[in-house]
């Protein structure tokens, strides 16, 4: 089995103990080492402990390079902050800080869910019968500190996991006592989730009020004195507090199947059910699970699997490393930050300023704006963009784009192939998942200076034109539409005659928008070429490296081939038509409500006549903050 150039660093993070491993070659761990995360201030200090206590052989210390986290906790952005414990961090200072190349940052039971196509037979037992359809959607879920949710979609030859927070969904009570139990709940509790049932605090809460139900004076108990008792002592209380856990869990599991139509099976991880044995297998799980009404055969023919090997988060985090390297090795764009390190000796003293700025920070350089880059190196702003066009790119934008193509800690999004033999309803699901892939992937893309400065133009022209050729003629359409509404002049030309015509007529002040998938036809190229003679400018939606991309003012990207010589463009043209709805919501939000209300096609649309003008007369009160801050504030 080969080895890799150096060890890779594995952590799974919990809200009590802090578990790493070192992996030397795919699959290979060692260094297994377990500490209570009370015992560290910070996740680094944690870190720092078990770096330390290694023992190295064969010539001493190894530098560590690539380094996988598996948290409890959603990871959304660069900072992450533990839900059921107080640790906090940036993604990117902790890796400078450990000295890392590469660090990814993911939910524990992402990883864990990542896991499961790598599982042997020996590393799993199944829970009553069923069996397993392959390839179909898989269920995970697991007790722990917190109840962790996820599964995983077949995609291609891969696979997507799921980032959810299943465990908060609300609890539901099945009988009279799960009732009681609830009332219990409600005395200390607001929201009463199936985590606060169905976890290590679940236990402790189960028994509590067990114990108040049947009128028991029985002291409090940690869950694992519960488990103990229930198993080796027999002790009634607690053994009736394990069968509630156990028969919660079954409708928990089955609630997943149902949502996700696990047809692949359902799999039990966590700390706490393959610790239970071969009292779980006979305990009311099963039943629970099984317990559907009219969908009683459709659940009991879903397997359920306990998870029983003990690496099995790390190999989880180990496949989303090695998808993410793999990447990075593939796609020279996304490798941006290697290419700086080697490019630093022919760099100019002032580039290399920059150089070091974003190998720093590169997060940061991300989100701001040109200006704040150079006060930050203590450079100009040409030298910004000569540094960017050092490296390849076109400018900083392009620059942006391939940056945070490096930077992603996620599973790719991929596409899934239409066949033949798909019935309509897996057709259905397929075209919109690959039109959801899609627009994930032009979402990550999307750039907050572009947007902004394609907005600015689109406020302050005197007059717009659309110009798209074939199967986009829609999207220029749809755009001459929704500006008419807003009271600005403009047009749509989607005959190549047309086009040389309009493009003739426009002048300075005026702002020509070309829409294209490819970015290469020779009569949208021309239109650009004499839209700028006459001083007019140029928004571009379009692949990115195409030569309309490079030719234009502005540039949107949109990367997304299609083959258009074998069928109509589908997904490619809904992508260029939400990136037409972007730039009309920015330029309403800019303009006025009356704006708003024209694009949101209320009753009284045919009177209200939006105002013609720019963003220096925008409505009073109306904010001028960035669009794309307000959209994705919006969104969330």
């Amino acid at each position: 089995m080969p080895r890799f150039d150096s060890p890779r660093l594995l952590a799974d993070i919990g809200g009590t103990y802090a578990r790493f491993a070192l992996e030397t070659a795919p699959g290979e761990f060692t260094q297994l080492a377990s500490l209570r995360c009370a015992d560290h201030a910070d996740f680094h200090a944690a870190v720092r402990a078990y770096l330390e206590s290694l023992n190295w052989q064969d010539g001493g210390p190894q530098q560590i390079a690539h380094a996988a986290v598996a948290i409890a906790n959603p990871v959304e952005g660069d900072q992450v902050r533990m839900t059921n414990y107080h640790w906090q961090f940036s993604i990117d200072e902790m890796r400078q800080r450990l000295g890392l190349d590469t660090l990814v940052v993911v939910n524990d039971f992402t990883a864990l869910a990542m896991a499961l196509p790598r599982l042997a037979e020996a590393d799993v037992r199944q829970v009553g019968g069923g069996q397993a359809r392959r390839p179909s959607v898989i269920g995970l879920l697991g007790a722990g500190t917190g109840l962790g949710v996820s599964g995983l979609i077949p995609a291609g030859e891969g696979w997507i996991a799921l980032g959810t927070e299943g465990g908060h969904v609300n609890f539901g009570p099945r009988d009279e006592r799960e009732m009681d139990i609830l009332k219990f709940a409600w005395k200390s509790l607001d929201h009463v989730s199936y985590e606060r049932l169905i976890s290590g605090p679940g236990l402790e809460l189960i028994h509590r009020a067990l114990a108040d139900r049947n009128k028991v004076d029985a002291p409090p108990l940690q869950a694992p004195a519960i488990t103990q008792r229930a198993l080796e002592d027999g002790n009634a209380l607690c053994l009736e507090t394990l069968e509630v856990f156990c028969g919660l869990l079954g409708t928990a599991a089955a609630n997943l199947a149902v949502t996700l139509g696990s047809l692949g099976g359902i799999y039990i991880g966590g700390g706490i059910v393959p610790r239970l044995g071969e009292y779980f297998d006979r305990s009311p799980f099963r039943a629970r699970f099984e317990d559907k009404g009219r969908f009683h055969d459709y659940v009991s023919a879903i397997p359920t699997f306990v998870i029983t090997a003990e690496q099995a988060t790390f190999k989880g985090a180990s496949a989303i490393l090695e998808n993410q390297l793999r990447t990075l090795q593939a796609s020279p764009g996304s490798a941006i930050l290697g290419q700086i390190r080697r490019a630093r000796s022919e760099l100019s003293p002032a580039e290399l300023r920059v150089a070091d700025l974003v190998l720093a920070q590169p997060r940061s350089v991300l989100n701001d704006p040109i200006a704040e880059i150079a006060r930050a190196a203590g450079v100009s702003q040409p030298t910004v963009i000569r540094f960017c066009r050092s490296l390849g790119c076109e400018g900083l934008s392009d620059f942006k784009l391939r940056l945070a193509s490096g930077l992603t800690g996620t599973v790719p999004v991929t596409h899934t192939q239409v066949n033949t033999n798909d019935s309509m309803l897996e057709l259905g699901a397929k075209v919109l998942g690959n039109t959801a892939s899609a627009i994930l992937q032009v979402r990550s893309h999307l750039n907050r200076d572009t947007i902004d400065r394609a907005i600015e133009m689109l406020l302050a022209a005197h007059r717009i034109e659309f110009f798209a050729l074939g199967h986009y003629g829609v999207v220029a359409q749809d755009a001459q539409f929704k500006f008419l509404r807003f009271g600005m002049p403009c047009g749509a030309y989607t005959d190549p005659r047309l086009q040389a015509l309009a493009a003739d007529v426009l002048r300075e002040g005026d702002v020509a928008v070309v829409i294209s998938s490819g970015g290469r036809l020779p009569e949208l190229l021309s239109v650009v070429e004499k839209a700028q003679e006459r001083g007019a400018k140029v928004v571009a939606i379009t692949a990115s490296q195409s030569p309309l991309a490079k030719k234009a003012d502005v540039t949107l990207i949109v990367d997304h081939v299609e083959d258009i010589a074998t069928h109509l463009p589908m997904v490619s043209r809904i992508l260029h038509l939400l990136v037409i709805d972007i730039l009309a919501v920015g330029v309403a939000m800019r303009r006025s409500p009356d704006s708003i209300a024209a694009l949101s096609g209320g009753p009284d649309d045919d009177e209200a006549k939006a105002p013609r003008g720019t963003g220096s007369n925008a409505a009073p009160g109306v904010s001028t903050a960035s669009p794309l801050a307000r959209l994705t504030s919006h969104s969330r």
